[in-house]
């Protein structure tokens, strides 16, 4: 087992979440923190990974209350809101194989066995990241939980998000959601026909991380939110 920090935050915006992955990674690739773990929500966000097709991806429409962001994951546009949980592992693969390919199967195992844990048969398909509900109930298979990850110099930023409870209208119809034209998506509350909250299903979420990437989780107090983090992450590599 790793000791690894993990920091439960709330409804974090974009652009701060993103200077905190980068502050965690810069301390981890140093040796100031140990591997880092942050669960979050964020508001209204459209995000542009390096492979998006802008011209043929984005369809906002005009006074739509959404950020737009570009972000240096990899794979293509996808959509955030409030009701989906979302996992930024700050991993150094040098402790877990230098295998990225193996670093997103990972990922997806650990969402496959998150949704177990609510009876929900979540499942791969072939030449697609991410995870999906199989076809049924007159449906064909449904996106619930979306994957991009960055790795620099084997440390790891960005990860994945799970659609827990929020209307999926906005990955079809602002954004040609991970450039899939046809893809339909899906959430846990609409597959269990249940209300479900992010709060329900963190604890299995981090559990799920845990066992997969054999960390040992010491949580660090949230109270101040993301925006004093960064401040304190280039504090202790100031005085080391």
């Amino acid at each position: 087992m790793h000791g690894a920090y993990l920091m439960s935050l709330g409804l974090v915006p974009y652009g701060e979440a993103l200077e905190l992955q980068r502050s965690l990674a810069g301390a981890v690739s140093q040796g100031a923190i140990p591997e880092t773990v942050v669960f979050l929500e964020h508001p209204p966000v459209v995000t542009i990974g390096r492979r998006t097709e802008t011209d043929l991806e984005l369809h906002v429409p005009v006074g739509a209350e959404v950020e737009i962001a570009e972000t240096d994951r990899g794979g293509k546009s996808t959509f955030h809101g409030p009701g989906q949980l979302v996992c930024y592992p700050i991993l150094d693969l040098r402790s877990h194989g230098k295998d990225v390919k193996r670093y997103v199967h990972d990922l997806e195992e650990a969402l496959i066995r998150t949704l177990a844990a609510f009876e929900l048969d979540g499942q791969r398909i072939d030449g697609l990241t991410g995870v999906w509900m199989p076809p049924g109930r007159g449906q064909g298979p449904r996106k619930i939980a979306s994957i991009g990850v960055h790795v620099s110099r084997w440390v790891t930023t960005h990860g994945y998000a799970l659609n827990v409870d929020l209307d999926p209208a906005p990955f079809t119809e602002w954004i040609t959601a991970c450039g899939l034209g046809d893809a339909q998506f899906t959430t846990m509350a609409r597959e269990l026909e249940r209300p479900t909250t992010v709060e329900d299903v963190r604890y299995a979420a981090i559990e799920a991380i845990a066992a997969i990437f054999e960390l040992d989780f010491e949580e660090l107090p949230a109270e101040d939110g993301a925006g004093l983090w960064p401040q304190r992450i280039h504090g202790s590599l100031a005085t080391r």
